[in-house]
């Protein structure tokens, strides 16, 4: 993994440089001082993660990721003395963010995150290149769903979000909720990955239908859909529902 720190404080670039020391998939490709000089390396580096201290003189860790475009902006963890920063950080898909002074247990926890939220972010990216570049990738445009001897079609571009029920998935639309008899592991692999992202073992969301999203204190992420709906993101997969609107956003 490539990565590249960003902090005006020598001595906060030098922790940073000996806590990754030993990390052996880990290169460290470049080091700035200022927000100017680090908006011009990420461009011509690449780097899959950045460290960024949010407190800078002139462009901030804030404002410099906000600037990236979002193909350009690599996974990020913040540094910062203040927690205040937490929203704005989820906003801009960072990774994690540490307090000042680093705690060693808490660097090695977001350094972990960032390696398990890697193959994700390529596998998405990939998924999206191949989805793109095919007139027909045979994702579901339509569900079929049985009610007694009838049977309805409901358009994908119609979901809000499904839920697991047992062995089946429920489709939720509008005010409305159909039984779909496929289980929810399943109907996850036939879903378009740039519609639908699962946010919980037991929930999946049509992306386009998240409104709002608030950190809580164990990692997990308060969802809010357009429709004012409230679904809960666990942490296990929230760094997949960020990577799947980084990626959303790049392609609009």
């Amino acid at each position: 993994m490539r990565v590249v720190i960003v902090d005006d404080e020598p001595l906060a670039r030098h922790g940073v440089v000996v806590r990754l020391a030993g990390q052996t998939d880990i290169e460290i490709v470049g080091e700035f001082e200022d927000g100017a000089s680090a908006l011009d390396g990420i461009v011509r580096l690449a780097p899959d993660l950045a460290f960024v201290d949010v407190q800078m003189p002139g462009m901030s860790g804030l404002e410099l990721l906000s600037v990236l475009s979002s193909a350009e902006r690599p996974m990020a963890i913040l540094l910062t003395a203040h927690d205040s920063f937490a929203i704005r950080a989820f906003e801009l898909h960072a990774i994690d963010y540490l307090l000042k002074p680093v705690d060693d247990d808490r660097f090695m926890e977001s350094l972990d995150r960032a390696r398990q939220a890697l193959p994700y972010r390529r596998k998405v990216a990939s998924s999206m290149d191949s989805f793109l570049n095919r007139e027909d990738a045979g994702w579901l445009e339509r569900f079929t769903v049985r009610i007694g001897t009838r049977v309805l079609l409901v358009e994908s571009r119609d979901v809000d979000w499904i839920e697991a029920d047992g062995d089946y998935a429920v489709l939720h639309v509008g005010d409305e909720s159909h039984l779909l008899r496929e289980p929810l592991r399943k109907l996850a692999s036939r879903l378009d990955p740039a519609q639908f992202v699962r946010v919980h073992r037991s929930a999946i969301v049509r992306i386009d239908r998240v409104a709002e999203m608030k950190a809580l204190v164990n990692r997990d992420v308060l969802l809010r859909l357009r429709n004012g709906v409230p679904l809960r993101a666990s942490r296990t997969y929230v760094d997949g529902l960020y990577e799947a609107l980084r990626v959303r956003g790049d392609r609009q």
